[in-house]
């Protein structure tokens, strides 16, 4: 996108002496986004993420109460299951403590993909019809469900509080570790937004991608269980670092998280270049197929 100067005629007014003419022109190649028309836009980022919390909730008899009673019910069924019956280890914090602070980067990145993935087709009128940055869409749907996971942070310092388990000093690092999480689902939801605008088996694969990648991510078990001779094999999946990383930030859990975390930092970086200069590389032609 450049911006040129318009033509000034003798008789134009005094006030459209700034005017710009703003010509809009389809990105070619590989190319990355420009920052820039992002920041400019960054009004409408907020207003689609308010839109996106407001019709999550619209017309539900619960309301809000839902993103509390979801991970709650989840550590009860859990607790009782693997805690009570099965016996898993849980080091030197309870079960449910483990259990929650793992459903909660889990869910953060679960719904952030999920969302992020049916956005270009979930507002098809806005991405026919008038010219927006199309990369904000899959933003605007992660940034909304940080909301969500701001409430169920605060219940969970509650339980943390009712067990008498102070968090630790690595607490500092927790909001980077909550950014790796949302980056995380971004890097794969941009991919899977651009894919599903023209195979909507895209839709119907997620909610299976989902069921297997939470039981082979550690949520319901601390990664110390894995086998060292796995472990790397392991770290293959990103949120297996995210989820140690928040334990190890929250409850001091999981010492030799570094280079599992370090692992999923770097998969992270290379599946989020790749998602936004692929996303670029078709934006040009969503439109026309979506």
């Amino acid at each position: 996108m450049t911006t040129i100067p318009e033509e000034q005629t003798p008789h134009a007014a005094a006030g459209a002496r700034d005017r710009r003419l703003t010509v809009l022109e389809p990105p070619r190649g590989w190319m990355l986004p420009q920052l820039g028309e992002l920041w400019r836009h960054r009004e409408l980022l907020v207003f689609l993420a308010w839109r996106d919390i407001k019709v999550r909730y619209t017309q539900t008899a619960v309301g809000v109460a839902w993103v509390v009673l979801q991970p709650i019910l989840t550590v009860l069924v859990f607790t009782i299951l693997f805690g009570r019956l099965a016996k898993l280890p849980s080091g030197s914090a309870p079960y449910a403590l483990l259990v929650f602070s793992g459903i909660l980067p889990w869910q953060l990145f679960a719904n952030s993909l999920t969302q992020s993935s049916m956005s270009l087709v979930g507002n098809q009128s806005l991405v026919t019809k008038v010219y927006v940055p199309r990369l904000l869409l899959p933003i605007a749907s992660t940034v909304s469900l940080l909301v969500d996971f701001c409430i169920g942070f605060v219940v969970l310092l509650l339980l943390m509080a009712i067990y008498g388990f102070a968090p630790p000093l690595a607490i500092l690092a927790l909001p980077a570790i909550v950014a790796l999480a949302v980056l995380a689902a971004l890097s794969i939801g941009i991919w899977l937004a651009a894919i599903n605008v023209r195979y909507r088996d895209v839709q119907y694969a997620i909610p299976f991608l989902m069921q297997i990648w939470f039981f082979i991510t550690p949520v319901a078990y601390s990664a110390q269980l894995i086998p060292h001779r796995f472990r790397l094999l392991y770290g293959l999946n990103p949120m297996a670092g995210v989820v140690e990383g928040f334990r190890w930030a929250l409850l001091g859990q999981a010492p030799s998280v570094g280079p599992l975390l370090a692992l999923s930092v770097g998969l992270v970086v290379v599946l989020l270049l790749g998602g936004v200069a692929y996303f670029r590389r078709v934006e040009e032609t969503l439109a026309d197929v979506i």
